[in-house]
């Protein structure tokens, strides 16, 4: 099963522009927003959804405009067997609640560097 085309992500529509076995990325014109999605499958299930912001800005040293980028990922590591996909969501749930508790304010914390 793959992903509807096209996604939507940071107010950007990202268009599929690949799809391997286990893998599909999503990329917007611009080529400014890639989202890729993959699961590796062995010893353990690893599944990874990336999001990647790309832009060009001024340098602050140089004054020379740069590309710089920016990415948020979520790997959900899991056996093969002993947790439900209900269970596996619940992780991801908990997670994303925790992040986005408060008008974000964890999310905010570790962006600062708190641990």
């Amino acid at each position: 099963m793959a992903f509807a085309d096209p996604q939507s992500i940071a107010s950007k529509s990202l268009p599929r522009t690949s799809s391997e076995v286990n893998a599909g990325e999503f990329r917007n014109a611009d080529s400014d927003a890639l989202l890729r999605i993959s699961h590796q499958y062995g010893r353990r299930t690893r599944r990874l959804v990336k999001f990647t912001s790309n832009k060009i800005a001024p340098d602050p040293f140089t004054g020379v405009n740069t590309a710089f980028s920016a990415s948020a990922q979520l790997v959900l590591d899991v056996p093969p067997t002993g947790f439900t996909i209900a269970e596996q969501k619940a992780i991801i749930d908990g997670l994303a609640a925790w992040l986005t508790a408060s008008t974000g304010a964890n999310a905010t914390k570790f962006i600062g560097g708190e641990s």
